[in-house]
């Protein structure tokens, strides 16, 4: 026999209806290939025997749970390993029912092929095309429809015909490229490992030809260099390696690279492993790659091709598949395990909910256990991602819920969800205006005031979770510079509200316009020289971006409040996290909606372990260091 370690591997998931013969189909692939042991068998046979069987029972080999065979059924993802001359594989074989939808999931995720058995006697079932759909959602790139138990029907050809034909016409609504129909019977053998002396009229190949030959190294994706950064080792002052799983593509010694998120380029000094230095490494390779600069690299950090990168955001849409007994919560975070990274994530919106059954999209505001559909979701801090359909591995996460540990749900990444609004203010494109408007300039510029009042204009924006302290703070700064002599003007959140914004709610839009109009309110106070003092929850990047992009770049100075979310919760001093913990209050941050920390804001004052005077000196410094008080 042929080396292992030299053969491909083809990882393939069997599923189908209730008795179906899923287990009986793997069985008999085991047993034909010579891959069980012969007190295997023998336990099997003795199985058969005690239930008064004709025939040994091969689906005994898959199904492992003594429940399972009580009840004659495959509820749990039975996983079984067997090779053959040519090639290795691991086989998981999915439960059928629709209440198992998530074990099919988890089962089927990683899956080159899908077998879908159909049996002769019934022809296309409505579960026979939600496992269609699947596979489809899923993005497996081959896929075997087995009509199975053609021994029943007298090996005819026209029932097998009249299944390809329905089951044909249905794959033409699914994203499914490359679809084999082979007629078999599991039970029998024919066609499984031997050809059919039973059924002349079939031409095509064996099912474990199929196996061997389809060809799957064209599906994985060699193309987009991406490395999630697990680890950095650093064992001695002369070594410093960024350890992790490359997700896809190849990488080699001396090609130019680039750290995201921050965004600086180096060169790939040398590849590591366990057995020693590559030139070459490729996905699925765990290595430890060495740059030729001192670049800051940390843990949830990707290293990619500097002309080859993924899509950076913290607003998508992807498809959920529901895997917890609890109902998906609205109204609190869950944590996003998205290759190396760990942080918050809420559910903003429900797009729809999918009947699997009918391939239906039906409105829904939450998910059951099982249900899948589409959904929005934010992060608390940008993801590195690409979709699902282009790449496996950064396309696709689980939801954890903080307070049990359990994963709630899978998803496959759809694409960046995106306004005409969102685009504008990530371009730094010109604001909103008026029609039939011109803007008036002002004889008295900007330079003319600060000549007069003797310090620099600059708009000092306080960011920070409700209850961190921006408000305290910023009337203390405000008390400070006016002692100083300084032109200063005051722009507090919760008075917006009461004029200029009273019109707004707080959806993400309306908190998006909230902050576009303060930014252009604190723009004029800039430009008749004050400092303009703002203190606004503002928790997306994006928005904060907008207002940076209207002025200079040195005189927007950031602000970031940062208090541990549970010590804002403890000072609550307006009971608005216990409204909105009791879903009094929707999408309020920090608990139904997400905050955006600053990557890297100018001034960052810990409130948690820093006293009011302590933030306020550190404030004051800042701006007396940076020759914006003089």
């Amino acid at each position: 026999m042929s080396n292992l370690s030299e053969k491909s591997l083809l990882r393939f998931t069997t599923t189908g209806s209730v008795d179906d013969g899923k287990s009986t189909l793997i069985g008999r692939l085991l047993y034909e290939t010579n891959c069980i042991f012969e007190d295997q068998y023998a336990a099997i046979e003795k199985t058969s025997q005690k239930r008064g069987n004709e025939e040994t029972d091969l689906a005994l080999l898959l199904d492992g749970l003594s429940a399972e065979r009580e009840q004659g059924i495959t509820i749990d993802v039975a996983y079984r390993y067997f090779a053959t001359e040519k090639r290795k594989f691991i086989i998981a074989d999915t439960p059928g029912h629709e209440q198992y939808t998530r074990n099919m999931v988890t089962g089927a995720s990683t899956a080159d092929l899908a077998i879908i058995l159909i049996d002769a006697r019934n022809g296309v079932l409505t579960q026979s095309k939600r496992h269609g759909f699947l596979v489809s959602l899923l993005q497996i790139p081959h896929l075997v429809v087995a009509v199975n138990k053609m021994d029943l029907v007298d090996y005819a050809q026209d029932a097998y015909e009249e299944i390809v034909q329905t089951y044909t016409q249905f794959s033409e609504k699914l994203d499914i490229h490359d679809i084999t129909f082979i007629p078999v019977s599991a039970l029998k053998g024919d066609n499984i490992v031997s050809r059919s002396n039973h059924m002349p009229w079939y031409n095509g190949h064996t099912l474990l030809h199929i196996l061997e030959h389809v060809h799957v190294s064209a599906d994985k994706n060699l193309i987009d260099f991406r490395f999630p950064v697990q680890y950095v080792i650093r064992p001695h002052l002369d070594f410093r390696g960024f350890a992790g799983q490359i997700a896809s593509g190849t990488v080699r010694i001396g090609e130019e690279v680039a750290v995201l998120p921050s965004g600086k380029m180096s060169q790939v000094k040398s590849i590591e492993t366990f057995d020693g230095e590559l030139t070459e490494a490729f996905a699925g390779q765990s290595i430890a790659l060495t740059l030729s600069d001192e670049v800051d690299v940390s843990r949830g950090d990707m290293i990619v091709r500097t002309n080859n990168l993924p899509q950076v955001g913290n607003h998508f849409e992807a498809m959920l598949c529901w895997m917890d007994e609890r109902e998906m919560s609205r109204s609190g975070y869950y944590l996003i395990k998205h290759t190396t990274q760990l942080i918050k994530a809420f559910i903003t919106r429900v797009v729809y909910k999918i009947d699997v059954n009918t391939l239906h999209r039906d409105k829904a505001g939450t998910f059951a256990l099982n249900e899948i559909g589409r959904v929005e979701i934010k992060t608390a801090r940008p993801l590195l991602f690409d979709t699902y359909k282009q790449n496996h591995t950064t396309g696709s996460f689980i939801l954890i819920d903080p307070e049990t540990n359990h994963t709630v749900a899978a998803g496959m990444i759809r694409g960046v969800q995106r306004t005409v609004n969102d685009v504008a203010q990530k371009s730094g494109a010109e604001a909103r205006k008026s029609p039939n408007v011109s803007w008036e300039k002002q004889s008295l510029t900007c330079s003319k005031w600060e000549q007069r009042n003797g310090h620099k204009a600059a708009v000092l924006w306080f960011t920070g979770l409700s209850g961190s302290g921006k408000s305290t703070i910023a009337r203390k700064v405000m008390e400070k510079l006016f002692d100083q002599g300084c032109q200063v003007a005051l722009l507090d959140g919760d008075n917006i509200r009461h004029g200029l914004c009273g019109d707004l709610g707080f959806s993400g839009k309306d908190r998006s316009e909230n902050i576009r109009r303060v930014g252009e309110v604190a723009k004029l106070f800039y430009e008749q020289g004050n400092l303009v003092i703002c203190t606004f929850i503002s928790p997306f990047q994006k928005d904060r971006q907008f207002v940076k992009s209207l002025l200079p770049n040195d005189r927007f100075i950031e602000i970031y409040v940062k208090c541990d979310l549970s010590v804002c919760v403890r000072r609550d001093t307006k009971g608005l996290y216990k409204k909105a913990q009791d879903g009094q209050i929707p999408e309020f941050t920090g608990i139904s909606s997400p905050y955006e920390e600053p990557q890297k804001s100018d001034i960052t004052v810990e409130t948690d372990i820093m006293s009011v005077d302590q933030s306020l000196e550190s404030i004051i410094s800042f701006l007396s260091e940076h020759n914006l008080l003089s």
